[in-house]
């Protein structure tokens, strides 16, 4: 954070100093007790702090409140900024403090992809340039004002993700970020039990749109189905197309799997780079065109970006190849489940599968509310599409995929299971080096996380 005093901190609340100095040199800030872990922290807070003996080793801490306390309530060592409303005193602390910084400020939404997409982004800047940013594939909206602090006068680009949780939440993030550029990765189905149908999903990451600056950039997938959706009749920045079709304007061809991630084309303004980017799968390209698009509206060049993807480190759990048991190929992708991921992943699977036995080994999606069952049935749709030489589910929703995958007309073994207790004993007797399996679940399911932990023979990714 970059450091204020009272004194200032009173003049931006429009408060009043009822005690302690003016000069103590404010380095942090919170809104919750909680949050507030080091001295010289502003804490905004209305609810009565009653416990102050645990703060002690905290002070200096300054109390932004617009409680009245009685007299004598309150330890002297408290310095306390009084002001009429807590809400407006806290926002326009806010506001006061992005208004500081005029730098490049990305965004990042949708439904899978944002945390590569930001980590790529960071990676081609991070040579040359401090960018602050929110950490792997961390997004709470509780630590957006932690986020924000990050940035102070040494600090050159910001990139944060902006998830969605349920409506408002990206415009919640708007308030704090103000981005100059955003990125709407894609839009499948997920957080449906608080977004309650598919088109609030959208519409709530449609928020994208309300909180770049007029000024600023919108960089879209131009051939995700649920994104075309957004009106982007009202957006008054510049749109920037991602995709293979010859109307985007950075637009991908020549797509081919190659040793340890994707080698592809990019064309733009009539010149073509050729680009590899570490970690498999046609998505994997789509990530990284928009990390190029937002590193290109930055006026960094496509060379550059070009470059440094070569070297990106693709993330933990997050589609990784390993050598499992019997000697098979194990792909672990078990950080988050859509039906979004499981497509791309399945996809990854069949390319990297091909005469191989593929096995598929999928946990229950989570967050979707009255959804759920119509989610699954969709992931189940989408593995007989697809298709895999065998499906195991872990987990009683997971088990509707199953269900309706061979309702849908897959002809391949299916095994059900309520946990992952027998499915290691069943593996050790189906795999051999002529398998590639395949482990789909999110951070929540241990025991599918455990599984895929377990079949792996060594620690270290092959693609490493």
């Amino acid at each position: 954070m970059k450091p204020l005093t009272v004194q200032n901190l009173t003049v931006i609340t429009a408060g009043h100093l009822v005690q302690g100095s003016e000069e103590v040199l404010i380095q942090h800030a919170a809104y919750r007790l909680k949050q507030v872990k080091r001295p010289n922290t502003a804490l905004f807070m209305s609810k009565r702090i009653v416990n102050w003996k645990d703060l002690e080793p905290l002070y200096p801490l300054v109390l932004v409140t617009d409680r009245l306390y009685s007299e004598y309530e309150i330890p002297e060592q408290i310095i306390i900024i009084k002001v009429n409303n807590i809400d407006e005193a806290y926002w326009k602390f806010v506001n006061y403090y992005r208004n500081q910084f005029d730098i490049p400020i990305v965004a990042i939404t949708g439904t899978s992809g944002k945390s590569t997409t930001k980590e790529m982004i960071k990676h081609i800047l991070s040579e040359d340039l401090k960018v602050a940013s929110t950490p792997l594939s961390s997004n709470s909206r509780t630590a957006s004002l932690q986020y924000l602090l990050n940035i102070d006068d040494h600090t050159d680009a910001a990139v944060f993700e902006t998830a969605v949780g349920s409506p408002g939440d990206v415009r919640l993030a708007g308030e704090y970020f103000k981005p100059t550029i955003g990125i709407i990765t894609n839009i499948g189905a997920h957080h449906l039990n608080y977004c309650k149908t598919l088109d609030g999903y959208i519409q709530a990451k449609g928020e994208m749109l309300d909180i770049i600056s007029p000024e600023g950039a919108l960089i879209l997938n131009a051939e995700d189905i649920n994104t075309s959706k957004i009106d982007l009749s009202k957006f008054q920045g510049s749109i920037i197309k991602v995709g293979k079709h010859e109307s985007c304007d950075f637009r991908a061809s020549n797509i081919r799997y190659h040793k340890n991630g994707m080698l592809f084309n990019v064309h733009h303004m009539k010149k073509r780079y050729e680009i590899f980017v570490p970690g498999f799968g046609e998505h994997q390209v789509y990530n990284a065109l928009a990390a190029i698009a937002a590193i290109y509206e930055m006026d960094l060049p496509i060379s550059l970006a070009a470059k440094r993807l070569q070297s990106f480190q693709k993330l933990n759990k997050q589609l990784q190849v390993f050598k499992g048991i019997n000697n098979s190929m194990l792909i672990d992708d078990t950080w988050n489940i859509t039906t979004t991921s499981l497509e791309a992943g399945l996809k990854v699977l069949n390319a990297l599968g091909e005469d191989k036995k593929k096995i598929a080994i999928i946990g229950t999606i989570t967050d979707l509310g009255s959804w759920g069952y119509i989610i699954h049935e969709q992931a189940g749709e989408l593995i007989s599409q697809i298709g895999v030489d065998v499906l195991i589910t872990i987990g009683e929703h997971a088990s509707i995929i199953a269900v309706h995958a061979i309702e849908a007309g897959l002809n391949s073994p299916v095994y059900i299971f309520k946990n992952s207790t027998r499915v290691y004993k069943l593996l050790e007797d189906i795999v051999d080096e002529n398998t590639i399996l395949f482990i789909k679940g999110d951070m929540y399911s241990k025991e599918v996380s455990k599984l895929a932990d377990d079949l792996k023979i060594k620690k270290t990714s092959s693609s490493e």
